[in-house]
């Protein structure tokens, strides 16, 4: 039999034409890959023209520099419609745009497009082990067991909730501590966040000030920021560079780190470990795996596994709900009026009493924003990639099986046919005529799929409970001097996109 790919080339989705060694990495902004793929040709074009130099070996660029003399391979972005092809180099990979498409991918035909797509430094950090990365029987043995155990340790039941309140009290009197003067507020929100995975992970919780807490989460979101890097972004496309990139060092280093913190808390939980009265996460995995060592010798509870999904648990547990609430606030900052109207919500609900997620029903405007928030926030833009399980054709193109696959989260969180005002932030988007809260099916942060994010039921929680519970003690206010023209929106680069506004200032209403 010949080549899937020699047999569906003429059927496989258009796209820009590669150049030879590099591929389509001469139009591609390593920085912001997801820009690239939705961006119009204009901007393209500017961009192309500044890279040109750098790749001349490859290809001369044409003398006038006029749209009509431009090779096919600048013509990215809308052109090729919602399915598209680039290639990064020697790497085809399929990409899905628009909330219609991405939908029928990946939730219509969600076990054709369940596989994950192997990438070099995440295949070197996981192995195939844990959760996010791993394929196969080993993937729906480790996410069934940590669907089943998120539960178990209150993913969704009051239990969870006071967990988030009882954090949500230390918060609350941290940001008081402050007495209206600007701090920044990036390492306390992240600890705060970080306290509730440790809770589920560990059974415990750690003062915001603990050296080793802070270190713990510096080395996760470093990481989240270094793995979105171009020197990564290069590393993947180019495997056989990465001795050359430090970062590629750096990226391993921490996650020895993350291991050794790991492993520390895995012995005490070992040491300690009573099969009737299982204490957390750790406890759980452990007692599984002593009642699979009884029935098999070679099972899947393995400390590999175990060692991997709580770092990932852990680093995407942190990241992408820090990053929102980063948001939430700069947004707040920058529309008062907004802020104000959520305040007299919560007020006239709420009260002084501490919000909790059963309030959300009774809140309509409050829960609007949050989404809102959430949609426009867009923390994880370029979703994590997915491949195909078998051969498919799909929306009339042949996709072979292995297939890169970019379900691009960013193009159905603004897709124009399903928002009204994509690139504004607009809680009405989530209200009907009447005020109402309604639901949209283009909301996707969370992606879609057998992939979806495992801990969606408590990311939304935490999210609208830190929230709430913040506006309804403070409103938030840029530091002096700065005005909400001033305050800086632009998107960090990683594999999460946090603002860059880490500054504020929280006037207490009481």
């Amino acid at each position: 039999m010949g080549s899937p790919w020699k047999k569906s080339s003429k059927d496989f989705p258009p796209g820009p034409r590669p150049l030879p060694v590099i591929g389509n990495l001469h139009i591609m902004d390593l920085k912001k890959p997801y820009q690239t793929m939705l961006e119009p040709l204009e901007e393209e074009l500017q961009r192309f023209s500044t890279r040109t130099q750098a790749f001349a070996c490859f290809w001369k660029p044409p003398h006038n520099g006029s749209e009509e003399t431009l090779p096919d391979n600048v013509r990215v972005s809308k052109q090729y419609g919602p399915i598209f092809k680039i290639q990064l180099g020697l790497q085809k990979i399929v990409v899905l745009t628009g909330y219609e498409t991405v939908k029928e991918a990946l939730v219509d035909k969600a076990d054709v497009f369940a596989e994950r797509a192997p990438f070099p430094i995440f295949d070197e950090i996981s192995k195939g082990f844990g959760i996010v990365f791993s394929h196969g029987e080993n993937w729906r043995v480790m996410r069934r067991f940590m669907l089943t155990t998120l539960r178990d340790y209150g993913m969704g039941k009051r239990s969870m909730e006071s967990r988030i309140a009882e954090e949500c009290s230390f918060l609350v009197k941290k940001f008081e501590s402050y007495k209206g003067k600007p701090f920044e507020f990036k390492g306390i929100i992240t600890a705060a966040v970080g306290n509730i995975i440790v809770s589920i992970l560990l059974g415990k919780r750690y003062d915001y000030e603990d050296p080793k807490f802070i270190k713990l989460l510096t080395l996760a979101t470093e990481n989240n920021r270094l793995l979105g890097s171009t020197p990564m972004q290069l590393y993947n496309i180019f495997p056989m560079l990465g001795y050359f990139f430090a970062t590629r060092k750096k990226v391993l280093n921490n996650r020895k780190e993350l291991y050794a913190f790991i492993n520390e808390n895995f012995i005490q939980c070992f040491n300690n470990l009573d099969e009737n009265d299982a204490r957390n996460f750790i406890d759980s995995y452990l007692i599984q795996q002593q009642q699979e060592r009884k029935t098999q010798n070679n099972g899947y509870f393995n400390h590999k596994n175990l060692e991997e999904s709580v770092t990932s648990l852990f680093v995407a547990g942190v990241d992408t709900i820090m990053s929102t609430l980063f948001w939430a606030f700069t947004l707040m900052m920058k529309y008062p009026l907004i802020q104000k109207k959520v305040q007299e919500e919560i007020t006239n609900v709420v009260g002084y009493a501490q919000p909790r997620a059963e309030h959300r029903t009774k809140m309509p405007y409050t829960d609007a924003v949050v989404h809102e928030i959430q949609r426009y926030a867009d923390v994880v833009p370029l979703n994590v990639p997915h491949a195909t399980t078998v051969d498919v054709t799909f929306k009339g193109y042949f996709i072979p099986k292995g297939t890169h696959i970019i379900p691009l989260l960013t193009s159905v969180l603004h897709d124009e046919s399903q928002w009204e005002r994509p690139h504004e932030f607009y809680p009405e988007h989530f209200l009907n005529t009447e005020g109402k809260f309604v639901k949209r099916d283009a909301f996707m942060p969370f992606s879609a799929g057998r992939r979806v994010c495992p801990g969606e039921t408590l990311a939304k929680t935490e999210i609208f409970m830190f929230f709430t519970s913040l506006l309804q003690r403070f409103t938030l206010q840029p530091a002096p001097g700065i005005s909400t023209e001033d305050l800086d929106m632009t998107r960090a680069v990683g594999l999460t996109t946090p603002p860059k506004t880490y500054t504020l200032c929280a006037l207490s209403h009481s």
